[in-house]
């Protein structure tokens, strides 16, 4: 028995690809921006960031405290005082009075130079403009700690010469060294403070972190020496805390320009607390 077989199938004729033509009228030639166009750097960031902290308001504040503190308390010092109550120390020992105050300003300023961008949410404007966030912490530090250091090294200075003037025909120790250790000091309080904030991204918690960190050591060794077995403790929190610092680098000790210790301590922790900051920023997200 036979099957039937199949109609064979129509195959279509193969259609020629189109033909396309280029649009009728002239070309042109691609566009290039008028604006030009340079690689960012360094020195844009720190542009940046000192439009930023010459531009708040926190700075014209923290910053007018800071000197009203040092200054004024310094004169206010420096009136009490006679030529012989300078015989072995520096004439800028008044200005240590109003540091003590005035440092919790500069703490307070270092906080508020990156945790106020993280509270607004302007870090994520900030870290579009610049995708390198090493570089924007980098002109953050940088910016604040000379704006820090001139600012203290202008208050304690001029301290130094009024009370110099005051006291003329009396000869003093010399008193430079304790601008700039003093400057240095105070500075990098802020500057650790600024590295805490970023790390915490929080400006009441970095602001009362930095404040246990620095008032802590100094209540604390008085409880702690009561007991036998912490007194050694006691006295190396006494030693090295931060209005005894500042103490030593000013004299009061009886050591002239002292204090080498204590400031290569803060060094050390500043250092440590910084490259936190910077392992932190580009593991986390903003």
């Amino acid at each position: 028995m036979s099957t039937p077989q199949q109609p064979p199938t129509q195959q279509r004729p193969p259609q020629a690809a189109p033909n396309w033509q280029a649009a009728p009228g002239p070309s042109y030639a691609p566009y290039t921006s008028p604006i030009p166009i340079t690689r960012t750097h360094l020195g844009h960031a720190l542009a940046s960031e000192w439009t930023k902290i010459k531009s708040v308001r926190s700075t014209l504040w923290t910053l007018g405290v800071f000197l009203v503190l040092v200054i004024g308390i310094g004169l206010l010092v420096a009136a009490q005082t006679t030529g012989e109550d300078f015989s072995d120390v520096p004439y800028t020992i008044p200005a240590f009075f109003g540091l003590v105050l005035g440092q919790i300003c500069l703490i307070t300023l270092g906080v508020l130079v990156i945790s106020s961008e993280y509270g607004t949410g302007m870090i994520r404007t900030t870290f579009t403009a610049s995708p390198q966030r090493h570089r924007v912490l980098a002109a953050k530090l940088i910016i604040f700690f000379a704006v820090a250091f001139v600012t203290s090294a202008f208050a304690i200075g001029f301290i130094g010469l009024v009370t110099e003037a005051m006291h003329t025909g009396k000869e003093g120790e010399a008193w430079g060294g304790t601008v700039v250790m003093g400057a240095l000091y105070v500075s990098l309080l802020g500057v650790l403070a600024l590295a805490v904030g970023s790390m915490l991204r929080h400006s009441a918690g970095a602001i009362t972190a930095m404040l246990g960190l620095v008032l802590v050591p100094a209540i604390l060794p008085a409880f702690l020496m009561l007991s036998e077995s912490m007194r050694t403790i006691g006295e190396k929190m006494m030693e090295y805390n931060a209005p005894n610092a500042l103490a030593k680098i000013f004299g009061l000790d009886n050591e002239n320009a002292a204090g080498g210790a204590q400031l290569g301590l803060l060094v050390g922790v500043t250092a440590a607390a910084i490259v936190g900051a910077f392992v932190l920023l580009d593991r986390r997200d903003v």
